[in-house]
């Protein structure tokens, strides 16, 4: 997609509680719908992690368009990081820069937490945003397999 110059200017900021129902219609553009109750308990228990953030990119308008979800972790066999749980810009603002502030912000609070470092996991079929990623100094560093079990 070509770049388009961004119509209306935007603020990034953490997401709060009346975000809820823009993150719940971008995470449905994102192929993740989700159902009101179990956002606003995501979202409660997110928000009360001190290790999590969520950013959200608001236009002058107050219509938000975009968030992303950052983790900090420690682990025993590597150097404390942060890991984006989410991205999704609005299809229909796509190619603004938007996505980029976003990165930013997270890339900002993971250093504020003391990591030196920030990963990111995409879906093998995403080819546009392995090429944004790339084009921000994201290098793709393995190839695995994602497992999981109802429990």
């Amino acid at each position: 997609m070509a770049a388009v110059s961004e119509a209306a200017p935007i603020v990034i900021r953490q997401a709060r509680e009346a975000d809820i129902g823009a993150l719940m219609r971008l995470a449905g553009e994102l192929g993740y719908p989700a159902d009101e109750a179990g956002m606003r308990q995501r979202f409660a228990s997110v928000a009360a992690d001190e290790n999590q953030q969520v950013f959200v990119a608001e236009e002058s308008s107050g219509a938000v368009v975009g968030w992303v979800h950052v983790n900090f972790g420690r682990w025993l066999v590597v150097d404390p990081r942060g890991e984006v749980m989410g991205l999704i810009v609005s299809d229909a603002r796509r190619g603004r820069g938007i996505g980029r502030r976003l990165m930013q912000a997270a890339e900002a609070w993971t250093r504020q937490q003391g990591g030196a470092l920030l990963t990111l996991r995409s879906n093998s079929v995403r080819k546009e945003a392995h090429a944004f990623y790339e084009r921000l100094g994201y290098g793709v560093t393995k190839t695995s397999l994602n497992f999981s079990k109802a429990l």
